[in-house]
């Protein structure tokens, strides 16, 4: 909430590849509803009542989404026994986020799933030259060419997960297939950090909403945070910059002025303390926030600024408080009562979940099917559930 009091709905970003506890956000907001109904949360609030806390549906809706994927597969004249390839990361520590999707999968779409880690995929899987049929053999497993309809991946998104030339290759030949993938690399990459920065310039978000009113366009652009990219050195794309600031460390270093450096990087030197810089990277905990941005990029080769762009950071509402527990955490024979429960004012960041199927140059089909809530203390930077950021969380009507 800025200081004029005005509450906005603001954009953190976009997810197009690995999204995450979607099915572990619905079974928090069961234990929620079950809390309720076994102790009314005594009496701690009159906001506390059934109807105010909404149904989360999705582990069937994610579960629809790729189903329909299959569907299309076999209409196209794929297998009805072909089954869904879960990419996984090695060591999996989220499998049961995942698990809930399998168990869907079979129970209500009678569709079989495989799990198998990159490294596995290099030797096991294979496309036909001919066909372009992906299938896979598992080892020790007894079923052999098992044929492949959707490519389901929950990884494939950080950099150190392609450690050799064998790792792209095997993307690129699951790529190759006619498998429908979750996600395409064109889908991965429009996820990506500089594209959010793009589609925030004006003109950019029409081009995808040709038959919206200008009115409807502009309130959706309000919902979009200040941001530019390092490398950039126009102010269409940058905006207003303010008097330049003193040279850099690096720049007195070497001589040169810092007004060498292109107007994104010079807007991030002046405005530091309302920013947060962010690569194109995925997974959490490679952010850099306020005061650190200086130093850093101090140290940043300039060849190196088109991966980042600066993003202006969302001023939260103020005073919110609530109690955050962590796994492990609840112990009473172990742990003191600060351990198991730490009460912070908090923010929270609501995610909706959905899916579209793409085919012949047209959306097949796409729907809004759940939502997620992450919670975690107003003054830590990062917000990612599985690196210890936040606690998942869930919506509460008042």
């Amino acid at each position: 909430m800025p200081e004029n009091g005005l509450q906005t709905l603001k954009q953190v970003e976009f997810n197009t590849i690995s999204v995450s506890f979607g099915c572990l956000s619905q079974r928090i907001a069961e234990l929620h509803r079950h809390l309720l109904l076994s102790t009314s949360y005594f009496g701690s609030s009159p906001h506390l009542k059934p109807e105010n806390l909404p149904q989360n549906d999705t582990i069937a809706g994610l579960a629809s989404g790729l189903g329909a994927a299959h569907a299309a597969y076999v209409s196209t004249g794929g297998s009805s026994t072909s089954k869904i390839l879960f990419v996984i990361q090695p060591g999996e520590r989220n499998v049961f986020d995942q698990k809930w999707l399998e168990y869907e999968l079979l129970e209500k779409h009678n569709i079989h799933a495989v799990r198998q880690t990159f490294e596995e995929l290099i030797t096991s899987s294979s496309v036909d030259p001919q066909t372009s049929l992906l299938t896979v053999s598992p080892k020790n497993s007894p079923e052999k060419d098992i044929e492949v309809s959707v490519v389901y991946y929950r990884s494939g998104y950080m950099p150190n997960e392609y450690p050799a030339p064998e790792y792209y290759e095997t993307r690129f030949r699951l790529e190759s297939s006619k498998a429908i993938k979750c996600p395409t690399i064109p889908l991965q990459l429009a996820g990506g950090k500089k594209v959010q920065e793009v589609l925030g310039r004006k003109g950019l978000v029409e081009r995808f909403l040709p038959d919206h009113p200008q009115s409807q366009i502009d309130d959706l652009r309000r919902t979009f945070m200040d941001m530019w990219g390092l490398d950039e050195d126009s102010h269409s794309a940058v905006g207003e910059v303010a008097s330049s600031p003193p040279p850099s460390a690096s720049a007195k270093a070497n001589g040169d002025a810092a007004s060498t450096e292109p107007l994104g990087t010079l807007k991030a030197r002046k405005e530091y303390a309302s920013l947060v810089l962010k690569p194109q990277r995925e997974g959490g905990g490679n952010n850099v926030y306020k005061e650190d941005i200086p130093a850093f990029l101090d140290g940043l080769a300039p060849q190196e600024r088109e991966a980042w762009i600066a993003m202006r950071l969302i001023e939260v509402p103020k005073g919110v408080k609530g109690w955050l527990v962590r796994a492990g955490s609840l112990d009473f024979a172990t742990s003191t009562p600060s351990e198991r429960a730490v009460q912070a004012e908090i923010v929270s960041e609501l995610g909706i979940f959905g899916w579209a199927l793409f085919g012949e140059g047209k959306v097949v089909g796409e729907e809004e099917v759940g939502w997620l809530v992450r919670t975690k203390g107003k003054d830590s930077n990062e917000g990612g559930v599985a690196t210890g950021f936040s606690v998942l969380d869930s919506v509460l009507l008042v």
